[in-house]
């Protein structure tokens, strides 16, 4: 398996089976604007000619935070570090832009996202009217080593 920037039919492709990957409606999740916008630091983990795992995610231009937004797993691969090798992938990405933190968001009750983030380091908390008003969200949140890059954004 290996881990690589997303191309338009890598997208396309995630487009067609995220429903299946996530196991209802999820379409709208994978907005195009994650590729087409932010395509630079969205990837995947292929395996036997296709991907079987991808990460939304953006660098900052000017913040020291890296988000992820949305990340899918074919439940084939499931438990096999796909996960892992997207986060990590999307770490040194962080760390080489000079960001302090990354930070990525669920919804309250999603106990795998909470131990699979905990498992890698992860911090979380409870963020009460997080996306409006009754809409409490888990803010997940992981420091960076400071690097030269990110001493320099931060002065």
């Amino acid at each position: 398996m290996t881990t690589r920037s997303m191309t338009k039919a890598d997208y396309d492709f995630i487009v067609r089976v995220i429903d299946k990957w996530w196991g209802g409606p999820s379409t709208a999740l994978a907005h195009p604007i994650f590729f087409h916008e932010f395509g630079r630091d969205a990837m995947v983990v292929e395996a036997e000619g296709r991907p079987v795992g991808f990460l939304f995610g953006f660098l900052p231009n000017e913040s020291s935070v890296g988000y992820i937004h949305l990340v899918g797993i074919d439940p084939d691969y499931r438990r096999q570090h796909v996960g892992s090798m997207l986060y990590g992938a999307f770490e040194q990405a962080c760390t080489k832009a000079g960001c302090l933190s990354m930070k990525a968001i669920t919804t309250l009750g999603n106990q795998g996202s909470m131990r699979f983030h905990e498992a890698l380091g992860w911090s979380f908390e409870q963020v009460d009217d997080y996306a409006g008003p009754g809409r409490t969200r888990v803010v997940f949140t992981k420091m960076l080593p400071k690097t030269s890059a990110a001493a320099d954004m931060s002065d």
